[in-house]
């Protein structure tokens, strides 16, 4: 995995966008695989700029999400597909046709993960996965545990991951999601990982031990042949409290 210091959170978003732009030009019916939270929300508004100045830079992108919670309507905003839809869907003017999601207020949660899971494997592999860092250090919904799944699934919201910003305010949070499997995420033909926030410290210090664990989803990546990790330097503190250093690899 290729480990890139950026100088702060507008830095990050900036390289992230001309590898991304980068793709889409080398592939223009790119299936780019898409997650939500706070840290790909600037790397979104810059593919945005590129698409208000040249419609025809996504007219054949397509997009995969990458996690739901469950049992939220997609015109909930804590929703996955109502952030997707304000900072990427509709600047990019990406039609239902060009777009697989998680139905996520279904009444049969597995039934959902086979169609997801059949889905890809007709319009698949993802091209290019795009990946948060989770304070426990998940990926997607794979939480941390004694094993990882390979395909869709529903997946078990540890106490952390419910405490995220997007379901933080809500009175019933939910308790399970809808996920990409771990394999199906390792099957992108590259893949990049953004790590930006607040209380990743710990999740950071065990990705770059380059340690695969399980009980570590993210440091699977670096199993992966091309996978790329920009790090925010300017918000992230070691485990002793104190900034990356400016010399850090």
């Amino acid at each position: 995995m290729n480990v890139v210091y950026c100088e702060d959170y507008e830095s990050l978003s900036r390289q992230a966008a001309e590898l991304v732009i980068a793709e889409i030009e080398k592939r223009s019916s790119l299936l780019l695989c898409a997650a939500g939270g706070n840290s790909p929300s600037g790397l979104y508004n810059e593919l945005a700029k590129r698409a208000a100045a040249d419609r025809k830079f996504c007219a054949e992108l397509r997009i995969i999400m990458l996690d739901e919670w469950g049992g939220l309507t997609e015109q909930d905003p804590a929703s996955a597909a109502y952030y997707l839809r304000r900072h990427l869907l509709d600047p990019l003017g990406i039609p239902p046709e060009r777009y697989i999601s998680f139905a996520s207020s279904t009444t049969e949660p597995n039934q959902e993960c086979e169609r997801i899971r059949s889905e890809l494997a007709q319009r698949g592999p993802i091209d290019l996965c795009i990946l948060g860092l989770g304070v426990n250090g998940h990926i997607g919904f794979n939480e941390p545990a004694p094993f990882l799944l390979p395909h869709a699934h529903v997946a078990h919201l540890s106490a952390a991951t419910r405490r995220h910003s997007m379901v933080g305010s809500l009175d019933r949070k939910p308790s399970f999601g809808f996920t990409l499997g771990m394999g199906e995420i390792m099957a992108s033909r590259r893949i990049l990982l953004l790590v930006a926030g607040t209380r990743k410290d710990r999740a950071l210090t065990a990705l770059l031990s380059e340690k695969v664990s399980t009980y570590s989803p993210a440091s699977f990546l670096w199993l992966h042949g091309n996978a790329d990790c920009l790090i925010d330097r300017t918000v992230l503190a070691d485990r002793g409290g104190n900034r990356l250093p400016a010399s850090a690899p």
